[in-house]
């Protein structure tokens, strides 16, 4: 019989950091340039009028506006716009 220990399993003991996918900004809400509006993997959303996609495909504001999502296009892809808000200057 063997009398060594049981070492355990350190192996696969590393433990990912969660993501925190998902929508973070939703329509109708004012955001401001440079904002987060989704974090996805791979394209659910795409970006429309004034959103920026980055190397992970998170979605982000360039301009300050509201968010507004819609479907475009044949396939009806959903996309995310921004419509800019202007400001009123005061007199």
């Amino acid at each position: 019989m063997a009398h060594k220990k049981a070492g355990g399993s350190t192996r696969n003991g590393r433990d990912s950091n969660p993501k925190y996918l998902g929508v973070k900004r939703y329509g109708g809400q004012v955001v401001n340039a440079g904002e987060i509006i989704v974090r996805q993997r791979g394209t659910q959303f795409h970006p429309g009028r004034h959103v920026g996609i980055g190397r992970d495909h998170t979605l982000y504001a360039l301009v300050a506006g509201k968010v507004v999502f819609g479907v475009r296009g044949p396939l009806k892809k959903r996309c995310v716009n921004i419509e800019p808000v202007l400001e009123e200057t005061a007199a």
